[in-house]
């Protein structure tokens, strides 16, 4: 259940950083048109495209944190409650003995 979840949330991650992206910014950045609309003119006006990565934005947004609170959730049992500071202090490893050459 928590692996679907992950790729699940990877996937909503990888979306929105792509619909952010492409997202019109007032300097230009990676928008996809100018004034004219760019290449979804012919099929959206420009006010329309806004709108449709706008609500999308809120939606994969939305999804992301609904997931993301979701897997800690789910994660908030499995951890060991213990802090380093009560583990016992990692100890050197002993070289071995070197073999003794009895002497006559």
């Amino acid at each position: 259940m928590t692996t679907i979840l992950l790729i699940l949330f990877l996937l909503v991650t990888l979306a929105l950083i792509g619909v952010i992206l492409v997202q019109r910014s007032e300097g230009g950045g990676l928008g996809i048109g100018g004034s004219s609309g760019g290449g979804m003119g012919s099929i959206m006006g420009g006010r329309g495209t806004a709108n449709l990565l706008t609500r999308t934005t809120a939606i994969l947004g939305t999804l992301f944190f609904v997931l993301a609170l979701t897997l800690a959730l789910l994660d908030r049992g499995t951890a060991l409650n213990r802090s380093i500071l009560d583990a016992p202090p990692a100890s050197a490893p002993t070289a071995p003995a070197l073999p003794t050459v009895p002497t006559n």
